[in-house]
Formats: structure tokens, sequence, C-alpha cells
């Protein structure tokens, strides 16, 4: 049988499929299931900055909603206010408790202070690396691309002088030069970049013209701009490559490893099927290995990426020309 061990940001994984940050991973029981199902690791459900904004202005409002009725009414409750991000950590250190499985944060945030406190406050958990999501939606015309990137990697060697586990840096696919921003984020000290962060995107509905909020899950199409990445940056970058988005089945994930991933990240599949779904993803990538007589990892890993195939242009601008001009 196939080793599927894999290392990963130095962490040693079973195998390379790991559940992305998702609300599976809000229960201890999902937990469980989760690790019973032979997940080599877990990324536990983001910390958002916003979110806890959004609860701290709930609460002060519900505490003064009555301060205009009566003068009294202003000392009728206690002087309360939110416990910020207290009560994520301490879900993340329950869950640090209850599972063996290898543990990893996630955070959203907006303010530079705030990402700062919150990832060093995340490391004191125990969980053993962190994964950073950097998105930001440019609604200032006036402000630069270049100006947003820069202000990421600021944030980012804030967050490393701050801690000392492996950093994982989740992208987004927008970047104008993604090549870029990969190598000035591991010259900042980044063990990891997982590629990419699928942002839900707003809908309306036509009857009423209102947003429309309902999730979306990938399919094995939305996986081929990470696969096409992972085999650019493959060889040319020394942070572990992580695919992330269009892997439901355990042969996506063996064409992200071909490419060059060190692991892949699993959350549309387990939705759409069960938590249990996730063994037969590792069965099935594990026959594979078999069946071409892959013993390990190292086997295969990269055997596709742009550095090892045999048309250089398979990933490049003449894969779009090749494409057309094939087409009857």
């Amino acid at each position: 049988m196939a080793d599927l061990r894999t290392s990963y940001m130095g962490i040693e994984l079973k195998n390379p499929f790991i559940v992305g940050a998702c609300s599976l991973s809000r229960q201890i029981d999902s937990i469980k299931e989760i690790e019973a199902a032979g997940a080599g690791g877990l990324v536990i459900k983001s910390l958002f900055e916003e979110q806890v904004q959004l609860e701290n202005a709930d609460l002060d409002e519900a505490l003064s909603q009555y301060d205009d009725m009566y003068a009294e009414a202003v000392n009728l409750f206690p002087d309360v206010s939110h416990a910020g991000p207290k009560e994520h950590l301490y879900w993340v250190s329950e869950a640090r408790k209850a599972t063996d499985l290898p543990l990893i944060g996630s955070l959203n945030a907006v303010n530079e202070d705030v990402w700062v406190d919150y990832a060093r406050q995340l490391a004191e958990t125990g969980v053993d690396a962190l994964e950073l999501n950097f998105y930001s939606l440019p609604l200032d015309p006036n402000l630069a691309g270049g100006d947003i990137e820069k202000r990421e990697l600021e944030i980012f060697s804030k967050i490393r002088e701050a801690v000392k586990i492996p950093l994982a840096v989740k992208l987004h696919p927008f970047y104008t030069n993604v090549m870029n921003v990969v190598a000035e984020f591991e010259s900042r000290g980044a063990n990891s970049v997982v590629l990419f962060n699928r942002l839900f995107q707003p809908d309306l509905n036509l009857q009423t013209g209102e947003e429309r909020k309902r999730l979306v899950l990938s399919d094995a199409r939305d996986g081929l701009n990470t696969l096409r990445w992972t085999a650019l940056l493959h060889g040319r970058s020394e942070v572990d490559l992580v695919a992330s988005t269009g892997i439901v089945s355990g042969l996506d994930a063996a064409k992200m490893v071909m490419a060059g991933a060190t692991a892949v990240q699993v959350v549309s599949a387990l939705y759409a099927n069960r938590i249990s779904f996730l063994a037969d993803m590792i069965e099935q990538f594990s026959g594979w290995m078999d069946e071409k007589g892959h013993t390990n990892l190292a086997d295969f890993r990269g055997i596709a990426s742009k550095q090892n195939v045999k048309d250089p242009w398979a990933y490049e601008r003449g894969q779009y020309i090749k494409a057309l001009l094939g087409f009857d």
C-alpha cells in the first residue's frame, strides 16, 4: 500500500487531505467525525474581525434601547461589554483538546492592529499553525493595486514578528501578478501559500430585487485555475503549495499533487456528500497511486509542473491559442 504521508510547514500529516476552514468544525462531534474519516489535518473555522464588530454593535444597541425612555433606564443593565474574540479562542482551545489532528487556526481581519493581536491570541490556543486570509475589496478608484499588496505584506511582516508558529497565507486569484505576490510573502517568512480562497459572490432575487444569500459549492472545473498556478509555482518557490477549490474526488487531489501541491484542502465535497465521503476520496487517491506504481507522494509530486512537462507552453498563453485553434 502506498505511503500517503507528507510534511506541511514542518507538520507531519498522515495524508495530504486537509479539511479547510468551514462550519463543519463548529462542533466537537463533527471534528471527531472528520478525524475518523481519515483527514490529514484540519483548518478550524475562521475568526472574522467583522463578525466580532457586528456582534459588539448588536450588543450595544440591545443594552441602550431603553436609555431614552426613562432616566433610570440608563442604569437598567449592568456595565457589560462584548468579549471580543474570546468565545472563538475558547472554542479553538477546546477543539485542540478534543482532537489529535494537526490543527490550523484561521484568521480574517481588516485592521492592522487587530490582525496582529488576534494572530497572537490564536497562536496561544495550541494550534500547530495559522492560516491568514488576505482579501481586500478595492472600492477607492484612487487606490493603486500595488498599495493594497504593500499593506497586506506589511501586515504579514508584523504578524511574522509576533508569532513563532508556521504561517500559511490563503490568497485570492485576483492579484495582477500572483508569482510576485507569492515571492514577496515567501521573502517575509511565509511557510505556505494556499491557492486559492473561494470568495462568496453576491446574487439577486429577481422577484424582490434583494440580495440572495446562498452557498454555491465548487466542482472539479473550479480547480483548473488552482491547477495552473500550482504547476507554474512548483520549483520556483520554496513555500509549501496547497491546492484549494475544486477538489471533489481523490483523482482531483492526485492532479494537484502532480502539479506540485504539498497538500489539498477539501470542503465542498463534504457538504455535497457527507463527512465520511473524505474516506472514499482518500481511498480513491491511494488506489490511483497503487495503480500507477507510486510508493509515496515524492514519486509524482510536481511531475506535471511547468518545469517538468514536455510542453513548457502548457500552462501559459500558448495554451489559450492552442485551445482556440483546436476547437471545431
